[in-house]
């Protein structure tokens, strides 16, 4: 779109502004309306921000607002419309889109609009424009604060807020790319700013008691104006003249051109005598070509030094998450005398407003009154004007207001919180690596404000240095951060000028410390250290085994005459034992059960007294069901129920047992629990040092060191101070022994200008003479060359290789070394199992190597190293499932053979199975008949199975048994379990006749013997359906298919058994009819009779063959049917054939899958729990073989399904 081409609405409001003619500017009768329309406009404008694109390609700040802003200062409604407008025009372009945009048209327009804005800053650098600004200013803050309007204070915000905005604006570096000392429009608007008396209006409100609203935005717009400076530059300038800056720059200037006749000379004494077109061509021995022969050289021996490999190849492109981080713009010089009113605004600020300020500040930052990420101007301030009143005449008391231990903490927490959002925020890891770097320059300034205080004259000065240093030092928090900062450095998202200031700052607190350890014999520091215990998790105790029948007679034996006088009054009863509580969340059912129990205990804990006034108590309160006796019992049947409920086999509620052993082991192995332990102990500032030998710290000093040609000398010095102190100091040369530094050294040495670095020249040397002294003793040290080192390895290099094995280095061995008898046992297991085909040796090893504790990493590494094999690739891991995962063509063929020759088989799938050469998992054969186009759908892959009549056959006419379908008998071969188990499933997929009835005892034996194996629980929840489903169909008198919906976890799992699932074929049940039925139903065809007798016939029985009873809870000696118990006591009330509480199956699985249906049947059933639990009856062997595998096949079969697909992936 073309923004110069305006909308007709817009061009017609623009229009209606007014005209410039000359100098003078006439504004149209509908000026003000118009000016609110395009307020109105900018705030229903797109993302691509069209109404501002074309109002700044219209130009109409700049010819039409600001004349009338200049001409018209006194129209008090036009003056405000027009700053609204202007503020809003000028907002900096990253509030406008929120970010810099990503995609390229919007990055487009995101540019668009900055393009705008630096037209828009270049019409500001007019005294005309901050003039008015700045009489209106002065003339609001004039008015007192009751005279003040609130029109008035948005005002004063508003012209603040322009100013800050115009002052935002970046510059443009294809416009401005003059040299240092012109004036830029960054500098022409400052001194436009100047010229207005703008300036001191803001000193104004930075020092006024009555104006400390206005704080944070006098703060940032100085912030602005001083964007471009270096404080050092600003302080240096008012002590010489304009000559001592020429002869500065001269001087740089006779540098770079001494380093140019260095290298002319470097070039003309490498000069060949022979002319180039004779230079002859050379073989350099030693090093190869693509082939095996040596290189030969085309060029003048001059040139040798200089080849390389790499000469004419194109260079790798660095991918973009890769690059280092961008630096910052490079600060230019400004104009002179913008430089000397900076100065000028610096030692005025310093003197009357700079610790009123920053003390409004950081109160608004610690209350939160401030806008997120305010406190950046507080630490650019903070930096800056402390560097300056350092470097310029040092007076502590212009800035006390952030020299303290309040301060350090101040900028160290804000420090750590950056680092933080660094590390968990990666989108913006640039943004905030940004403010970290200004908290970095603060802290760093306050060191070297400590600093200067020990050089004070005044001792009063030097005292309080002291007890800063005290403070900071003994905390640790301080001595860990540059530690932190240099092991998560990294050069993508934090550019090299933070690891500049990082390692000054670094250099600058270890002097420090340093010197303030020499003073003192012992110097004692906090420390601070996260323990980590790990405890086991306190295991439920298992539940002591009750007491026998004649272990509770001879109990009750020796509490009768306690019961006896209790009853009698000899004995008082306490009157503390409550039964009920109504505010508990305890249903009161499970209430009343739970007083039958504490009664129990009572008397088994030989507490009569408090065992008959609980009894007393719960008889107020469940007074009906005389489950606690009758209101006017009297003391003998007392006696008796206290004795009935003494010798009553009463449930307790059982520790519950983890639905995963396996995994629930291991997590209650161990729980770590981390405490903060602080301490205090004598600090050692060689110790403290080692903590910088480790490879971060010396990688980011060698990156560093890169750039000693760029970097300043200081620089250069903490740099080399640093490697200096890790290599001397520590005795840790081997530390630096890395091929990136030496490879600098090289560069250093051969720089024509190296005199300059005298400093980085003698470390070099030290350093290369370290390493050949220790090469000609240890020849590795060669190869140690590409490796960054830890102290342990630096030892290891200086000591020997085996010094750190018996001792406690980290490079301890904690394999046991191989004997020469494990060898040679090793060595006969090897050729023993080697020549078996299709076994996997290293496991035929391992089962039957004597020693054990052995891996099967460490006898593949001890092979290897014997020679018996070349590497461990020799043994590879067996994988489950097939390799194969691509199709030939020739076995593709094959498949299409082998389905054409048993397309009419009864086992297709089967039978290709068997003959395929290739071996291949069923679901890759099945994916690939399909693929192929020679089935439509699974089901045709099917085994098909032949039904026999309805009928009952000569092995079912005795026990009832409904006609299923045949057993193939080709269950023998290799994949016969496999096999049966998706036959079963695949068969039972198919429709059950609807018309079928069971006979009378159907599913009998059966269904004992799953009572037998532990799944009584389904058998009681599948009884009541059928008892349910019947009584429905009796009282409704219509029949409707009823679905089976299992809601607790074992009858899930039973519904998966294929035992039960036969169970429920035979009792006439019908499977899910297709893909969009879940559950087993009960066929509308089924009676309410059939249904009853199918309920009977799975009814578990006694010896002696007729259904066990249910043994009653203890009730009151004169009802002689008591109402029951809970359902945590007795049995369900609702059943109507009462049977036990079953035993689950100690390997019964248990499977977290939920439904969304609801089962009335299964919660009545869920609560019920038998009086009396059987004891499991005795299994057959083949019945335990089954039960090894703790999944049911069912589910065995989907894992399996899961496995291939994975293997495939």
């Amino acid at each position: 779109m073309d923004w110069y081409m305006m909308n007709c609405e817009l061009l017609a409001t623009c229009s209606a502004l007014g005209y410039l003619e000359g100098d003078v500017y006439h504004r149209e009768p509908d000026c003000l309306e118009s000016v609110k329309d395009l307020i109105r406009y900018l705030r229903h404008e797109d993302e691509s921000r069209d109404v501002r694109q074309q109002l700044g390609a219209a130009q109409i700040l700049q010819n039409d607002l600001l004349p009338i802003l200049v001409q018209y200062p006194q129209e008090k409604v036009l003056f405000d419309a027009v700053i609204r407008l202007m503020v809003n025009l000028t907002q900096p372009a990253l509030l406008c889109f929120g970010k810099v945009p990503a995609d390229a048209t919007s990055r487009h327009h995101f540019l668009q609009v900055l393009s705008y804005l630096q037209a828009y800053k270049e019409a500001f650098a007019s005294e005309k424009v901050f003039v008015v600004l700045s009489e209106k200013l002065y003339n609001l803050l004039q008015l007192d604060w009751e005279q003040r309007q609130e029109e008035d204070t948005l005002l004063i915000e508003r012209i603040l807020l322009l100013v800050r905005n115009v002052l935002h604006v970046p510059p443009d570096p294809t416009e401005e790319q003059g040299v240092d000392g012109d004036a830029s429009v960054h500098d022409r608007v400052l001194w436009a700013l100047h010229i207005s008396g703008m300036d001191d209006l803001l000193k104004f409100l930075a020092s006024a008691q009555v104006e400390q609203q206005w704080a944070l935005h006098v703060l940032e717009i100085i912030s602005l104006m001083f964007r471009d400076q270096s404080p050092e530059e600003l302080a240096a300038l008012g002590q010489g003249t304009a000559g001592a800056e020429h002869r500065e720059d001269m001087q740089e200037l006779e540098t770079l051109r001494q380093r140019e006749l260095a290298e002319k000379r470097t070039r003309a004494r490498q000069r060949p005598s022979r002319h180039s077109r004779f230079g002859g061509s050379y073989v350099l021995q030693g090093v190869k070509s693509i082939g095996d022969r040596d290189v030969v050289f085309h060029k003048g021996l001059h040139n040798l030094k200089s080849y390389t490999h790499d000469l004419g190849k194109e260079p790798r492109r660095l991918p973009r998450r890769r690059q280092a981080a961008p630096e910052a713009e490079p600060s230019r010089r400004s104009a002179r005398n913008v430089r000397l009113f900076l100065r000028h605004f610096c030692q005025d600020f310093l003197e009357g407003c700079y610790n009123r300020l920053m003390l409004l500040v950081k109160d608004q930052l610690v209350r939160e009154k401030a806008q997120q990420h305010d406190e950046t101007y507080y630490l650019w301030a903070t930096a800056f004007f402390m560097a300056f009143n350092r470097l310029h005449g040092f007076r502590p008391e212009l800035v006390s207001e952030t020299v303290g231990v309040r301060a350090f903490h101040f900028i160290e927490q804000n420090l750590t919180t950056y680092y933080e959002m660094a590390l968990m925020d990666k989108k913006e890891a640039t943004t905030w690596a940004h403010r970290m770097h200004l908290a970095l320059k603060a802290y760093q300034e306050l060191l070297r404000t400590v600093q200067e205080m020990d050089r004070s004259p005044e001792q009063a000065v030097r005292d309080s240095s002291q007890v800063i240093k005290s403070n900071i030092f003994y905390l640790m928090e301080y001595r860990e951060l540059f530690l932190t900062l240099f092991r998560k450095f990294d050069e993508t998202k934090q550019p090299r000028s933070f690891l500049r200031d990082l390692v000054e700052t670094a250099h600058l607190f270890l002097r420090m410390l340093e010197r303030f350890c020499r003073g003192r014999a012992n110097l004692v520091v906090q420390s601070k250290r996260v323990r980590r215990k790990k405890k086991k998790k306190p295991h439920v105790p298992e539940a002591p085994a009750p007491p026998s029948a004649a272990e509770l007679e001879q109990l009750w034996e020796g509490l009768a005459p306690q019961v006896q006088a209790c009853l009698e009054g000899e004995v008082p009863l306490p009157e503390d034992m409550v039964p009920f509580d109504a505010a508990s969340e305890t249903p009161v059912e499970e209430q009343r059960a739970e007083a039958v129990l504490r009664i129990q205990e009572c008397l088994r804990d030989s507490r009569v007294p408090q065992a008959l006034q609980l009894l007393r108590s719960a008889r107020e309160v469940w007074p009906e069901g005389d489950v606690f006796g009758s209101a006017d019992v009297g003391p003998p049947e007392e006696t008796q129920l206290l004795r009935e409920i003494l010798v009553a086999p009463l449930p307790r509620n059982a520790p519950a047992e983890p639905e995963e052993p396996e995994e629930e082991e291991e997590e209650d192995e161990e729980e770590e629990e981390q405490t903060l332990q602080v301490s205090e102990k004598e600090f050692n500032f060689l110790d403290y040092l080692k903590r910088f030998a480790c490879a971060p710290v010396v990688r980011a000093l060698v990156l560093l060191l890169r750039g000693y040609a760029r970097n300043s000398a200081h620089t250069n010095h903490c740099a080399a101070r640093l490697l200096h102190r890790l290599a001397r100091d520590l005795h840790m040369e081997p530390l630096l022994f890395q091929l990136s530094l030496f490879a600098l050294f090289h560069r250093l040495l051969s720089d024509p200008a190296a005199a300059a670095h005298q400093e980085l020249v003698t470390l070099a040397k030290f350093i290369l003479g370290k390493f050949f002294a220790l090469a000609a003793t240890n020849k590795k040290a060669f190869v140690e060359l590409l490796f960054w080192k830890s102290p342990a390895i630096v030892c290891e290099m200086t000591k020997g290789y085996g010094s750190l094995q018996e001792g406690e280095g980290t490079t301890r061995s904690r394999v046991p070394p191989w004997t020469p008898q494990e060898e040679q046992e090793l060595r006969e297991l090897y050729w023993k199992y080697k020549e078996v085909e299709g076994g996997d040796i290293i496991a035929a090893i391992l089962a039957h190597l004597p020693t054990p504790g052995r891996t099967r990493k460490q006898v593949v590494k001890q092979l290897v190293r014997m020679g018996l094999a070349s590497s461990a690739k020799d043994f590879p891991r067996e994988r489950k499932g097939t390799r194969i995962v691509l199709w030939t063509q020739e076995q593709e063929e094959e498949l299409t053979r082998l389905f054409e020759e048993f397309h009419g088989s009864d086992d297709v799938l089967g039978n290709i199975m068997k003959h395929l050469t290739a071996r291949r998992s069923r679901a890759r054969v099945v994916e690939k008949l399909l693929g192929l186009g020679l089935v439509a759908e699974r089901k045709e892959l099917y085994k098909k199975r032949r039904r026999k009549s309805h009928g009952p056959g000569p092995g079912q006419a005795a026990t009832g048994v409904p006609a299923m379908p045949a057993q193939d008998s080709s269950g023998d071969d290799e994949d016969s379990e496999e096999e049966e188990e998706e036959d079963e499933d695949e068969a039972e997929e198919g429709r059950m006749e609807e018309h079928w009835v069971p006979q009378e005892g159907a599913g009998q034996d059966l269904a004992q013997r799953l009572h037998r194996e532990g799944l009584a629980g389904p058998l009681r929840w599948l009884e009541n359906c059928l008892r349910r489903a019947a009584g429905d169909r009796e009282e409704d008198g219509v029949s409707h298919p009823v679905p089976l919906v299992p809601l607790t976890e074992e009858n899930e799992d039973a519904m998966e058994d294929r035992r039960f699932r036969s169970l429920l074929r035979q009792l006439g049940l019908r499977p899910p009819a297709s893909e969009q039925e879940s559950f087993w139903r009960i066929p509308a065809a089924l009676t309410p009779q059939q249904l009853r007798r199918a309920a009977a016939s799975i009814a578990h029985r006694g010896p002696s063959g007729s259904p066990q009873e249910v043994s009653e809870p203890p009730g009151c000696p004169q009802d002689p049917a008591p109402e029951p118990l809970p359902a945590g006591l007795g049995s369900d009330s609702e059943s109507e054939e009462p049977v036990p509480v079953p035993v689950p199956s100690p390997v019964q699985p248990r499977t977290k899958r939920r439904r969304e249906l609801a089962s009335e049947d299964e919660d009545e059933d869920g609560g019920s729990s038998g009086t009396r639990l059987a004891p499991p009856a005795p299994r057959s062997e083949e019945d335990e073989e089954e039960e090894e595998d703790p999944q049911p096949r069912g589910r065995r079969k989907r894992i399996r399904c899961v496995e291939e697909e994975e293997e495939e992936d």
